[in-house]
């Protein structure tokens, strides 16, 4: 028989079983496609050795007046600013009191008791103290995280003891940050997740609490942000990088500033600063359906008037908005119930809504991004886009996705753009995992999916920058496609890929097959090591879903398994290697797993002879 090229349909695709999805792949971790054919995708690397603390869900990228790069960082404990690979605290202040004398009591060890009454923090809040003075200067005068004890104690933990007894001087002050927020979603069962009469008998409701996302935007040269269902607070690039942000209504000229946004924009239409689900003017109630916004190029005037063009809509369908993405001339608003398109009309009316789409869903406040004038977002049940015209977008991997995604976690949930590879990565958490630890793409250009295990909190495709930046669970900043490994640390680690290919015939389907050749092509372009290597895998079957002979990372029982696996080492200048594979199916497999090395796959070709109707 002639060589038999091995050369499949591009993308991933588990909507039916290995065998129906013939001339496909079927399974695959950290690659993509290239023209139709995979490789390995690009490493990372953190931008510095320096780490933030809490888990980041927000980065935002933007350059002032005087040429500075900057780099806003939301996480679940504080909000920061990186500039050159340094994180500049700048969470904002919930009070600032003055503890009165000797306020630490010591007990020989590292935890200090902090006598302040009514405090009203909770635990795991932050405080910086100043004004101690004596032997504990230097050591108390810093930000420490508290453990509440009382409504007026709590403690901290110092980096060295403090000596039995009450300490600190005169003139202490306590200068508390707003309070941090939940690290994941944590749902609640009980009789005080709810009001009464909600719930079932001897349950009470399901709750959640809140999961800490923020909101920022620049406004100019300024940072406006805030967490969401919270106030709204402005970083002023004339200030120093390490000068707290502070809240918008406190500066001069304020007016009627919103008390709580769950979500937040600034328009590219003549830079209006809109806080969506916000409390109306003259109540401190949120209401989740109100819409709000600033006069124009004025962030600090929110009073109507008929000298301003500051003003409010509420929607109607839907029970709270749950996300909002500027588009092509337009602001999309998602509710938990449908699609609405706000623009910009001018006065008197300023922003008008239109209805797009009922009874459609979107899973959390980050969970779409925009792409070549297109809008792609995750529902709860499958994939939608916008370019116009709301509609399903179709995906190779809904059943693979919504079959193993935890749904307490959807706000966790985040969506955005690998421009330079035309690709939409939604990252989220599988059903028995509360952190991200999965990703699917869909590569707009070749209408395309696949998927992987990565644990990232928060991405970002600026322009700004040379590669895309993202968020990881080491509490740090990495840029993405740079390398072809793992620099999340000091210790470089091996990206693992694979691609495994759905269930084919040898030969004619009915008749066993030999394999006893196959040549390899495959390219280790742009490699480090000096020699690159991956690993083929040949796997027979006797019958389709039969299983394999225990291949990595596919799966399957043993049996009906009529010939060993045929593991093939590939190197640079591998020409042709011998096999002995026999079956009437086979699955194909490239994998690699060291330090250095990257791949493509082109179309590898197999010599094959028939060799009967019976295993053996």
């Amino acid at each position: 028989m002639p060589l038999q090229k091995i050369l499949f349909k591009p993308g991933v695709n588990r909507e039916n079983t290995r065998y129906t999805t013939e001339g496909g792949w079927y399974d695959c971790d950290k690659i993509r496609f290239r023209q139709g054919t995979p490789e390995k995708i690009g490493g990372w690397v953190r931008i510095s050795e320096n780490f933030f603390l809490g888990v980041c869900r927000s980065l935002w990228n933007w350059v002032t007046l005087g040429g500075l790069n900057l780099l806003g960082i939301g996480t679940n404990l504080k909000f920061y600013i990186e500039s050159g690979g340094v994180y500049n605290d700048i969470t904002p202040l919930r009070t600032t009191t003055a503890l009165g004398t000797n306020p630490f009591t010591g007990n020989g060890t590292t935890t200090v008791t902090v006598t302040a009454t009514a405090h009203g923090s909770t635990t795991d809040d932050f405080v910086t103290f100043s004004g101690v003075t004596g032997t504990y200067a230097s050591l108390l005068n810093a930000n420490f995280q508290i453990t509440v004890l009382t409504a007026d104690t709590y403690t901290i933990t110092t980096s060295s003891a403090v000596a039995a007894g009450a300490t600190g001087g005169a003139a202490v002050s306590a200068a508390y940050e707003i309070s941090v927020g939940s690290a994941t979603s944590v749902p609640l069962v009980g009789w005080g997740a709810g009001g009464w009469g909600l719930g079932t008998w001897g349950n009470g409701v399901v709750g959640t609490t809140q999961l800490r996302l923020w909101n920022q935007n620049n406004f100019g040269e300024n940072l406006i942000f805030g967490p969401a269902g919270a106030a709204i607070y402005i970083w002023q690039a004339n200030t120093s990088l390490t000068s707290r942000g502070v809240l918008l209504s406190s500066l001069p000229g304020a007016s009627s500033v919103p008390l709580y946004q769950n979500s937040m924009l600034i328009s590219d239409a003549s830079r209006f600063v809109l806080a969506f689900g916000t409390n109306d003017i003259g109540s401190s109630t949120l209401d989740p359906m109100l819409i709000r916004w600033s006069d124009q190029e004025n962030a600090l005037e929110w009073a109507p008037s008929i000298t301003n063009q500051a003003g409010s809509l509420r929607l109607s369908h839907g029970s709270k908005i749950v996300s909002t993405l500027q588009s092509r001339q337009e602001i999309l608003v998602w509710t938990d119930a449908s699609l609405y398109s706000l623009q910009y009309l001018g006065p008197p009316y300023v922003w008008g809504s239109q209805l797009l789409s009922d009874n459609i869903s979107i899973v959390g406040p980050n969970a779409a991004a925009i792409a070549s004038g297109v809008v792609y977002w995750m529902g709860v049940d499958k994939f939608y886009k916008y370019d116009g015209r709301a509609q399903t977008l179709r995906c190779d991997l809904r059943q693979y996705i919504f079959s193993d995604i935890n749904q307490d976690q959807y706000a966790q949930v985040f969506a955005s753009t690998n421009e330079g590879f035309n690709e939409i990565w939604f990252f989220y958490c599988s059903a028995n995992s509360s952190t991200i630890d999965k990703y699917a793409v869909y590569n707009y250009s070749e209408d395309i999916w696949y998927y992987g295990y990565m644990a990232r909190t928060a991405w970002l495709d600026s322009g700004l920058r040379g590669y895309p930046i993202a968020a990881t669970y080491r509490y740090n900043i990495v840029n993405h496609e740079l390398g072809v490994d793992d620099n999340t640390t000091a210790a470089v680690l091996p990206i693992e890929a694979f691609i495994t290919s759905s269930e084919f015939d040898i030969g004619d389907g009915h008749n066993f097959g030999f394999v006893w050749r196959i040549l390899p092509d495959l390219t280790f372009r742009d490699s480090t090591a000096a020699n690159p290597q991956a690993t083929m895998y040949l796997m027979p079957l006797q019958n389709s879903g039969s299983g394999y002979n225990n291949p990595p990372s596919v799966g399957g029982s043993d049996n009906g398994v009529v010939s060993r696996t045929a593991v093939i080492p590939v190197e640079q200048f591998t020409g042709q290697i011998n096999t002995r594979v026999r079956g009437r199916q086979m699955a194909f497999k490239i994998d690699s797993s060291a330090v250095g090395v990257t791949w493509q796959l082109g179309a590898p070709r197999m010599d094959i002879r028939p060799d009967g109707r019976r295993g053996g």
